[in-house]
């Protein structure tokens, strides 16, 4: 077994284990995580007459984070401000408890990211292209080739290690990138666009490796997507930006309101009288595949739905108030004045 404890030429701070390495996992004490994943404050950049990022203030904390905003929101500049990227015109922020504008490298080094673009250099075997990967933030290159070994098993990409990038297909690509940006161990992980353009099936094996490392991995993730349902099956929490501004952010179950006067109902028999005595008592009810969305007017209580269904003899089986889709939840933001 490794040691826990080495340099393996990473500037005194490799990480101790590999998330991946169970067995020294348990005993792993050294990494203090901070309060707060990442904060802006009063953070302006401006390209041209275009302010991407417009005296934007947020804190975010750790966990698994969407990001979300239309085309031109400002989430792009916003990624590479959080990695130092780009020099900022106005403002202040840390990332992991690091100021972004004198500790880039730093940050890079506890931060592993998978652009949206094409990244992959040809004629280049993937566990080539994980290792140097890894060799970029300061890892020896044997630490970082046995790394890549593991995390391409992790992605499952084991059985194309040796396969040159060009050949993988576009899911392919998309976990040899996610490999390259674990393989040191980060403690945040930002993925942007990781699902555009994929198969269903691919898609899948992308959002399950997400869910892994943010839920069971204990790695923080920004996922900056606009598939909606994509972010709702990773994340917890989300941030909605708009013309470089904040629009909303918060925990994902508590931005999704419920809605006191609408109901899904699911019945155990046929709904066409159901649905006629709730029409006839000024309720609305809308299919929903096996539901019925049931629309009650303000001067009437829920309890008229029993008394429909005791009416008309049916059973309800399934009875939940309405709540706002992740969609209702980020149009409402966007649409706001």
């Amino acid at each position: 077994m490794a040691e826990v404890e080495h340099d393996g030429g990473y500037g005194g701070r490799c990480p101790p284990y590999s998330f991946l390495d169970e067995s020294l996992a348990d005993g792993y004490t050294n990494l203090v995580m901070p309060a707060n994943l990442f904060q802006f404050a009063s953070v302006t950049k401006t390209y041209g007459h275009v302010r991407a990022l417009d005296d934007l203030s947020l804190t975010v904390p750790t966990g698994a984070i969407g990001l979300l905003g239309p085309n031109g929101s400002g989430k792009t500049t916003m990624i590479r401000t959080l990695l130092g990227l780009i020099p900022v015109d106005r403002g202040s922020g840390e990332v992991l408890g690091m100021d972004f504008r004198h500790r880039q490298l730093d940050i890079r080094r506890d931060v592993g990211f998978a652009p949206e673009d094409e990244c992959l250099f040809p004629h280049v075997q993937g566990v080539e292209f994980v290792a140097y990967a890894g060799e970029l933030v300061g890892m020896s290159g044997g630490d970082a080739l046995q790394r890549a070994h593991e995390v391409l098993d992790y992605v499952g990409l084991g059985e194309a290690r040796y396969r040159k990038v060009e050949s993988y297909s576009t899911g392919m690509k998309q976990r040899l990138k996610l490999a390259s940006a674990i393989v040191h161990d980060p403690q945040l992980v930002i993925l942007d666009e990781p699902t555009n353009g994929m198969d269903p099936a691919g898609r899948n094996e992308v959002l399950e490796l997400a869910r892994d490392l943010a839920h069971n991995k204990g790695i923080n993730l920004l996922f900056s997507s606009h598939i909606l349902p994509d972010v709702e099956a990773v994340c917890d929490y989300v941030v909605v930006l708009g013309r470089g501004k904040l629009l909303a952010q918060g925990a994902i179950q508590e931005l999704k309101q419920t809605h006191e006067q609408s109901f899904d109902v699911r019945l155990k028999s046929d709904s066409a009288a159901f649905t006629q005595h709730l029409a006839k008592m000024g309720c609305v009810a809308e299919p929903r595949g096996e539901l019925l969305r049931v629309r009650i007017p303000a001067d009437k209580s829920p309890q008229c739905l029993w008394e429909a269904a005791a009416a008309e003899r049916v059973q309800i089986r399934h009875l939940l108030p309405q709540r706002s889709t992740l969609e209702e939840v980020f149009l409402n933001a966007v649409e706001r004045p």
